[in-house]
């Protein structure tokens, strides 16, 4: 038996059906030589101060910092059954090999090594990178198992970044609550943006309107304006002596420019187009984002490429006409495809741009949430814009 870790319940459903393994078990699927089983996101996360010492849990000034010697992993409380359902099929003895099947990212490495070490698990691990849900790809990514080990520094990275938070957050926290007796919530994330936000709120307030004047000739099928001027008699004695004066153009240029499409979507600058033009959030273009992957709508979503990679091109025309057939804005558009503007082998790391799937065009697409609507129509506009 090979067993198969995803990271939510759905993701899990959706592997196992193309791997065949059909039969429902207490928190896994079975067949075909496969188990199939999942994390629901994170199920371990680093202990609190109180687990290194248990005077830790009064806050008090002189005890900080707090800098654990070495670091400890807990099991949720509320997730603990499929945490040890997991350990059991991890440790069983048919279990010949392990595929981490959570998230092709860094966050679902961290999910997935997590509950391997704290389950104490030896068994050789393989990993499943895969940019979308489509059967095509998951059958693809099967074929094509890497070595847990090529990941590891994607798992220390993440282990990384949660002991940065876990030592600003409880530090720092501490330290502003007790300074200031009240509960101030610190953040490595959150305070700088918040800093960043106040900055700003107060730059608007302290903002200064400077009134300036400008002068406009209105000639036969053009205007001409002048420069700016802060002295308003400068600018009406100006506009005195042009009246009724004659104006001669002394030279006249045309030129024509050309402008290339912008780039693909990688995650950042979805969220931001879909805030201008949409009004969601960050948070929400991710949920919607995320969704629409594991409808098989979308690829990957936390990706940081705006560009795709050299053996997607060939595919790439047929992809655009049925992005082009399936949402409702490109009807009647003309189709053209020009794969060299946004393929760049050297500027795809982990994931490629977001995109479309093969699957639009048997999809239900009116069924859809507003919101996962809306997302996927941009992510549409921006593969037709190639």
């Amino acid at each position: 038996m090979k067993l198969v870790i995803a990271e939510k319940p759905s993701v899990a459903q959706s592997l196992a059906a193309v791997i065949g393994a059909a039969a429902r078990k207490d928190g896994y699927l079975e067949g075909n030589g496969w188990r199939v089983s999942w994390c629901v996101g994170h199920l371990t996360g680093l202990a609190d101060a109180d687990a290194y010492n248990p005077d830790y849990a009064k806050w008090r000034y002189d005890d900080l910092p707090i800098l654990p010697d070495h670091w400890q992993m807990v099991v949720s409380k509320d997730k603990k059954k499929q945490f040890d359902v997991l350990k059991q099929l991890m440790n069983a003895q048919d279990v010949t090999e392990v595929v981490n099947a959570c998230d092709a990212g860094r966050e679902g490495e961290l999910i997935f090594r997590s509950v391997y070490e704290l389950a104490g698990c030896q068994k050789p691990m393989k990993r499943l990178w895969i940019s979308s849900m489509e059967d095509s790809a998951i059958r693809e990514g099967f074929a094509n198992l890497r070595p847990g080990a090529d990941y590891d520094g994607l798992r220390d990275a993440a282990l990384c970044r949660a002991k940065a938070d876990w030592l600003v957050g409880i530090n720092a926290t501490r330290l502003f609550s007790v300074l200031y007796h009240r509960t101030l919530n610190i953040g490595r994330v959150m305070s700088p943006t918040l800093a960043l936000i106040v900055q700003r709120e107060a730059e608007i307030d302290t903002f200064k309107p400077v009134p300036f004047y400008t002068v406009t000739l209105e000639l036969p099928g053009f205007s001409v304006s002048g420069e700016r001027m802060a002295d308003k008699a400068a600018a009406q004695q100006l506009k005195t002596a042009c009246q009724g004066a004659a104006a001669m153009v002394k030279k006249v240029e045309r030129k024509d420019k050309s402008e290339k499409s912008p780039a693909l979507y990688d995650l950042t600058t979805l969220q931001r187009d879909a805030n201008r033009l949409l009004g969601y959030t960050a948070q929400q273009t991710l949920d919607y984002l995320q969704n629409l992957y594991e409808k098989k709508l979308c690829t990957y979503p936390r990706t940081d490429s705006r560009y795709l990679t050299s053996d997607m091109a060939a595919s790439l025309p047929e992809l655009i006409r049925l992005t082009a057939g399936a949402l409702p804005f490109a009807a009647g558009m003309e189709l053209a495809c020009n794969a060299a503007q946004v393929i760049n082998d050297k500027k795809v790391t982990d994931h490629h741009a977001v995109i479309p799937t093969r699957n639009l065009p048997g999809a239900d697409l009116s069924s859809l949430p507003v919101g996962e609507k809306a997302v996927l129509e941009l992510v549409g506009c921006g593969v037709r814009r190639c």
